[in-house]
């Protein structure tokens, strides 16, 4: 950067969070990050959650949403999603960082005797452990090129304030004097609310959260304040006079129409000209390429034509326990030039119990599963809503309606098909009937029984295609193998295998030892495909995961055009694949399905009378 360069040491941008939690600190950072890439800057990402737990393994996802799969098998925080989907990065689990993390790392020094005697404390052990934690995982490449990074986007979990984040902030304090200003840029993201019965822009809260902020030893540089609509000038000057931030670095993140937006919001507001003046990368463009988010947004924005796709899951009250599968429905939608609309089906709602007890909740189930173009059966654990999710199955074999199920969702495929096809009615995995005379789904020999964290078969594993004519072969690009995440303890019996085969359910994919199943297929349907691992992990906006593709070709007719362009060019989506019929002729009316509603955190955002729906 001419004059201001100060040669290649590591950058680092600090992003908390002030007020209330969820106000899209994550999407934020990955935002600033991509902005950032733009400007020809090699990007890497660390997130910080206070919480005393080791990983997120073992959280439920009404506590903290989905549980992220990495290439290592670290179970992440969903924020590292947004991180890899924004960047393009692949991380690992060490950028997330967690309190149960830092204690057991000092704690196993302590036991070695690393401390040579010493009163291990808050200060200054755990407080090194964090910094060093940072600047060792910094400096790992993580978009496959030689080197470390140009700058580190670290994300600080919780609200200032939160008693859990005080070592964490602590640490920061110490870290961004140790690092010198020239090297470390703090962004504050908080709210700016409107009440309604004023109509004004209250500033107050961020005010009190800067306040707070500083006291800890911290001092933003960059202000990004939440708010329905642009921040006023006046409300802009009002924060810079009592928060000490200068108005041109004060940020209006308002609702815009799709996710995409957001880092050409920020670039817009000249983020990247903050950022840069105040750490002065080498090599630093001042004027971001941001064309194919432009483009991203703008498809996004013009698609029309709907495909419906009804989730059956049992975590539906929380879009975010679902996060990774929608973004991969949104790929996958956007791709093919369809307007998403995802159908919130709780799988017990399709169970006969609940037509005794609530035939409403049944009957409105019932309806639109029946009314979406495709079914999606997302992973889950549990016995809790598995009966609706077979007769989910079972609708989609059936009435030849396009079917993806994922992990559990190709397990609950396989008990189907056993009980309707192979007539073994008491057919089921050892996960919810222990004492099965025909278990299709058994326990994997490797895990463990005693311990739940960590212990599953995670990570990155090879799927061989044994039939390279599948549609699964063909919409990976007709390679031999494909390198997926997991995250699993149960698998389907191989001492069941042939006799599925011989009935006509294919195990088209299968582990390097021939003797896992990874896909199957049901080749006389038009897409009834069940794959073990979890390929939403992996989707990303310009490259969307081909299970999903095939989905939603399969849903709106474009899936024999897709097929047939695969075959011809070796890759996935030609430029325009024209429309055919829509699948499944029964389109049903639920509710307002075009009405729009704008959110900066959730991509594009449909009401359709049964919540809100990415």
């Amino acid at each position: 950067m001419g004059e201001g360069g100060r040669g290649k040491e590591m950058k680092y941008v600090l992003v908390t969070g002030g007020v209330v939690s969820g106000l899209g600190k994550g999407v934020t950072a990955s935002s600033i990050g991509v902005v950032l890439k733009a400007c020809g800057l090699r990007v890497t990402s660390i997130k910080i959650d206070p919480y005393l737990n080791t990983d997120a393994g073992t959280m439920s996802p009404f506590e903290h949403g989905e549980v992220f799969v990495l290439d290592d098998g670290g179970e992440v925080d969903l924020d590292l999603g947004n991180y890899e989907r924004f960047l393009d990065i692949k991380l690992t689990c060490d950028n997330n960082i967690t309190t149960g993390k830092i204690y057991q790392s000092v704690i196993n020094k302590e036991r070695k005797g690393d401390y040579l005697g010493k009163t291990v404390q808050v200060v200054p052990h755990i407080t090194d452990a964090i910094q060093e934690w940072i600047e060792r995982v910094a400096m790992v490449p993580v978009d496959g090129k030689e080197g470390p990074a140009d700058v580190c986007v670290i994300e600080l979990g919780g609200t200032i304030g939160d008693i859990e984040s005080r070592p964490f902030i602590e640490a920061l304090s110490q870290f961004s004097y140790r690092v010198g200003p020239q090297n470390f840029c703090l962004v504050h993201v908080s709210l700016v609310p409107v009440l309604s019965v004023v109509g004004e822009q209250k500033t107050k809260p961020t005010q009190h959260s800067v306040q707070r902020l500083r006291a800890l030893g911290l001092t933003p540089n960059i202000l990004a304040c939440r708010s329905t609509k642009p921040l006023g000038e006046n409300v802009k000057e009002k924060l810079s006079q009592f928060c000490h931030v200068q108005v041109e670095n004060i940020i209006s993140l308002y609702d815009v129409s799709n996710i995409w937006r957001i880092p050409l919001l920020l670039k817009d507001q000249n983020v990247h000209v903050a950022v840069l003046r105040i750490l002065r990368p080498w090599g630093a463009s001042w004027e971001p390429k941001l064309e194919k988010w432009i483009k991203m947004a703008n498809n996004c924005d013009s698609l029309d034509d709907p495909v419906r796709i009804a989730m059956v899951g049992k975590y539906t009250g929380l879009s975010d326990s679902y996060l990774s599968v929608l973004k991969a429905l949104l790929h996958a939608s956007i791709a093919l030039r369809r307007k998403l609309v995802v159908e919130w089906v709780p799988a017990s709602d399709l169970e006969e119990q609940t037509a005794k007890e609530t035939p409403n909740l049944y009957e409105k189930a019932w309806n639109l599963l029946m009314g979406s173009d495709g079914v999606l059966v997302p992973g889950g654990f549990g016995d809790r809503g598995v009966q609706g999710k077979i007769l989910a199955a079972k609708y989609a074999r059936e009435n030849n309606v396009p079917f993806l199920g994922i992990c559990l969702g190709m397990q609950i495929a396989v008990i189907e098909f056993a009980r309707s096809v192979l007539n073994l009615k008491d057919a089921n995995s050892t996960e919810f009937d222990p004492e099965t005379k025909n278990p299709c789904i058994i326990f994997m020999p490797e895990g463990s029984k005693t311990h739940m964290g960590g212990t599953m078969r995670l990570g990155s594993r090879r799927t061989v295609f044994h039939s390279l004519d599948s549609k699964s072969a063909k919409l990976y690009g007709n390679v031999k193998f494909v390198d997926e995440r997991h995250r699993h303890r149960y698998e389907v019996n191989p001492d069941m295998a042939v006799e599925f085969e011989h009935a006509g359910l294919e195990f088209v994919g299968r582990d390097e030892s021939g003797k896992r199943m990874e896909i199957l297929e049901l080749p006389s349907h038009p897409y009834y495909v069940g794959v073990q691992f979890h390929p939403e992990f992996k989707s990303r906006p310009e490259r969307p995961s081909a299970p999903f593709l095939g989905l939603i070709a399969a849903s709106c007719g474009q899936l024999d055009a897709l097929l047939q362009a695969s075959s011809q060019r070796h890759h996935l989506i030609p430029k325009r694949v024209q429309s055919n019929v829509i699948s499944n002729g029964n389109i049903y009316q639920n509710g307002a399905p075009n009405k729009t509603v704008k959110n900066i955190m959730g991509g594009v955002v449909f009401s359709n009378g049964n919540g809100v729906h990415v």
